[in-house]
């Protein structure tokens, strides 16, 4: 079944506090430097919110250490002020961010380029270009927070409209059916990884997650029809994606399908034809590695079905696991009589306040059906993992858990060019020392 994105948080506007710090400097401007990083200038691969979270986060011993002030500006430049003292470190961290970056055209053509990659101040000299950059900064930030508040009213009318517009009917549904048998569904199917994070925030593949955006559905075909109005013919909808969905996996040249993964589909579209199709094309070894995700309300609209359903795909190697439980749910459910491999709880801050009692009741679940039988989803920020850490939880997903991966490819990376350059390094060494 096809799933909703979650809601994104707007950057905050740090043009403005720059603008005031600057004033603020010119009086104690001497002994002072800074910095401008050029980071939108990079190639909008390595312009992703968590790049340039990544590398501001390389300034951060500097910050702690009340070395340095760091404003991330809306366009993804950095902009860091910092003591004469520190200058050495700022070049370390900066000569490291290049390295995260050193695959960007950018360097292939910083030389001929007018504006390098990174343009360093004094402060004390240079205060008046600092102030005049600062402040045309601010009113560029300005004038970009004003356009994304209209974008962001659009998107909430838009999104209002849908809501109050036209309900979906059966004659629209058919419409509707017939766009997606014919549209390349290909460029909606999103995929996000189940993890082992660790205490230290490092994370684990397990498998990942493939799905359809009906938001993008939406958008893409019928954007004035709210397409979830009515509940059995939304139904009738996701079907129709889920057999989509396995014609693609069926077909490995549509998306990829490397490593272990799972996907939402009904009750109903495991006892078609399209699904016993789909299982006659992929490869028996393949079963083993995927996993079929059903929602609660779909296993207990029709009990029966979905225990005829779970005996087949499982007998047939598949893993089985049940989405969209609460805290409450999963408290009253008993999921081992499902016959379930795996099930996902649903995160909400209000966990952590739900009392000891609940928690002692969880904690008593996962020790009984074990670590990995429970995967903590919807997981956007840290609070989510540390919560589940406490629980005994080891599976998250979410989009913090995309960010924690980007992070440790970066930081893998990293560490690779820092070894090839020490490796560099000694091999210099070695060749300039005489023969004995």
């Amino acid at each position: 079944m096809a799933k909703e994105p979650y809601s994104q948080k707007r950057l905050p506007n740090q043009e403005g506090l720059l603008l005031e710090y600057v004033h603020q400097l010119e009086k104690h401007r001497k002994g002072r430097r800074a910095v401008h990083l050029h980071l939108s200038a990079l190639s909008q691969n390595n312009r992703r919110e968590q790049h340039i979270q990544t590398a501001a986060g390389n300034f951060e011993p500097l910050i702690k250490d009340e070395k340095g002030q760091m404003f991330v500006l809306k366009n993804s430049d950095l902009f860091f002020v910092f003591e004469e003292a520190a200058k050495l470190q700022t070049e370390t961290v900066i000569q490291d961010i290049r390295f995260l970056f050193d695959d960007d055209p950018l360097f292939t053509a910083e030389e001929k380029a007018d504006q390098p990659f990174a343009t360093w101040y004094d402060a004390d000299k240079d205060y008046d270009n600092i102030l005049h950059l600062v402040q045309g900064l601010a009113q560029t930030g300005e004038k970009g927070q004003t356009e994304a508040r209209s974008r962001t009213d659009a998107r909430s009318k838009l999104k209002a409209k849908q809501e109050q517009g036209e309900p979906l009917t059966p004659e629209v549904l058919e419409q509707v059916i017939t766009a997606l048998v014919r549209a390349d569904l290909s460029n909606l199917v999103r995929r996000q990884f189940i993890c082992q994070v660790d205490t230290n925030m490092v994370p684990e593949q397990e498998f990942s997650e493939l799905f359809i955006s009906i938001k993008d559905v939406r958008e893409t075909i019928l954007p004035k029809v709210n397409l979830v109005a009515n509940r059995w013919l939304f139904q009738h909808l996701t079907e129709t994606l889920d057999k989509r969905m396995l014609s693609m996996l069926s077909k490995t040249d549509s998306i990829s399908m490397s490593g272990n993964i799972s996907f939402n589909v009904n009750v109903t579209t495991l006892l078609s034809r399209e699904f016993l199709t789909f299982d006659d094309n992929i490869a028996a070894s393949r079963r083993g590695s995927m996993t079929i995700e059903l929602q609660k309300e779909d296993i207990f609209n029709d009990l029966s079905a979905f225990v005829f359903a779970r005996e087949f795909v499982k007998e047939k190697g598949f893993r089985v696991c049940l989405d969209g439980l609460n805290l409450q749910t999963l408290l009253m459910v008993n999921t081992e009589r499902l016959g379930v491999d795996m099930v996902k709880l649903i995160w909400d801050p209000e966990l952590v306040d739900s009392g000891e009692d609940a928690h002692d009741q969880l904690r008593s679940i996962i020790k009984q059906r074990g670590d990995r039988h429970l995967i903590l989803c919807r997981c956007d920020d840290r609070q989510a993992v540390d919560f589940g850490h406490a629980m005994g939880l080891q599976l998250f997903q979410g989009r913090f858990v995309e960010n924690l991966i980007v992070e440790d490819g970066r930081r893998r990376e990293l560490l690779k060019l820092q070894r090839r350059i020490e490796r560099g390094s000694e091999a210099s060494v070695t060749q300039s020392r005489p023969n004995d």
